[in-house]
């Protein structure tokens, strides 16, 4: 909105030229995003409490857990806000891919709030049940993965970072391969929900990655020069990125250890349907297994988990997700938080090291 304001009138008046740098609304997307959870943050948190939209602790969890029981959930609102308005506000709006990316951020959100919503404030306990979650997030992101594949000029190459010359054409199997990587990010990111800050630090950690990427795929001399896939109009999706960076870290003001408010299926569903879109726009879905690893370790311990007891009666880990598991085996939970964290650094940093290694 502010760049169709303030850009034309740079013909005029020099100074609003500077709403044409992406680096610029980027930041202040960012800066916007930690100023919405400033300002609302409290009082989301209050109206949660006034709703008794609570966090109700599995009995069988870890006992340490049992003194979260009653901390406000849902917080995922806040997140959703801090998103939509900054991008909203410093986006070029004509582009279809900044559109694309929110729908897939408000859909997914919808999905978690209407499940959170019943569980939490109707106290209906069963909510969504897992048949309906899956379904309707398989249903949006194959419509949005049917709009892209349809799209004049979209690749359905697949891209691998290691390798410059092997990216096959997937041509109509891009539209399940699309939405499994949508589907699958946002369900890995909903697992991981578990400890205070242990999501949204990695998310804020890869949305910085992909702000990048997005960056570079939208530089047509960027991207020639490191021969990364252009996709002509997804370096807006920077502003977006951005925007996720802020988010996350004004929600984890609240959300850090001992956390004040937990997102709920609202902010993780939309969370990782987000990263799971940008990573598909901007042709680097590979890309996500690596800086997304602690994701992907977090939902293939729960699948690992549940095969193994089905099929040998045996357990692997002690509690699925694995980060239960470390609590379990008397980790403190700040340490195992704060390693997770440690350890996406590591792998964004492999994963922005393979822009020199193709």
């Amino acid at each position: 909105m502010l760049y169709h304001i303030f850009y034309p009138l740079s013909a005029n008046i020099k100074l609003f030229n500077i709403f044409r740098y992406l680096t610029f609304r980027t930041i202040y997307a960012m800066i916007t995003a930690l100023v919405v959870c400033f300002v609302l943050g409290p009082w989301i948190i209050r109206t949660l409490e006034n709703l008794q939209a609570r966090q109700v602790i599995r009995t069988d969890g870890p006992e340490s857990h049992l003194q979260k029981q009653g901390t406000p959930t849902m917080g995922g609102v806040m997140i959703l806000a801090a998103i939509v308005i900054p991008t909203l506000l410093w986006a070029d709006l004509s582009n279809q891919y900044v559109w694309t990316a929110l729908f897939v951020t408000i859909g997914y959100g919808v999905i978690g709030f209407v499940d959170d919503y019943k569980k939490v404030v109707k106290k209906d306990t069963k909510g969504l049940s897992p048949r309906q979650k899956m379904f309707w997030q398989v249903m949006l992101a194959g419509a949005v993965a049917a709009f892209l594949f349809l799209k004049p000029g979209f690749s359905e190459e697949l891209y691998f970072p290691f390798f410059k010359r092997f990216h096959p054409d997937l041509w109509l199997f891009f539209i399940p391969f699309a939405t499994l990587v949508i589907v699958g990010a946002s369900n890995a990111v909903n697992l991981t929900d578990g400890l205070d800050g242990l999501a949204i630090g990695p998310v804020a950690i890869n949305a910085a990655t992909y702000m990048l990427f997005a960056y570079i795929a939208g530089h047509a001399t960027l991207s020639a020069y490191l021969q990364v896939p252009r996709v002509p109009g997804a370096g807006e999706l920077a502003v977006m990125c951005g925007a996720m960076v802020g988010a996350g870290l004004g929600f984890l003001w609240y959300n850090s250890y001992p956390a004040e408010v937990f997102m709920g299926d609202v902010g993780s569903l939309s969370l990782g349907g987000t990263l799971g879109i940008i990573a598909v726009l901007t042709k680097q879905e590979i890309l996500l297994v690596i800086v997304g690893g602690v994701f992907v370790v977090e939902a293939l311990s729960v699948i690992f988990q549940v095969g193994s007891y089905k099929y040998r009666g045996k357990r692997i880990f002690r509690m699925a997700p694995i980060h239960h598991h470390f609590e379990l085996k008397g980790v403190a939970e700040p340490k195992i938080i704060v390693r997770f964290w440690i350890i996406t650094i590591i792998l964004a940093l492999v994963a922005i090291s393979t822009l020199k290694m193709r």
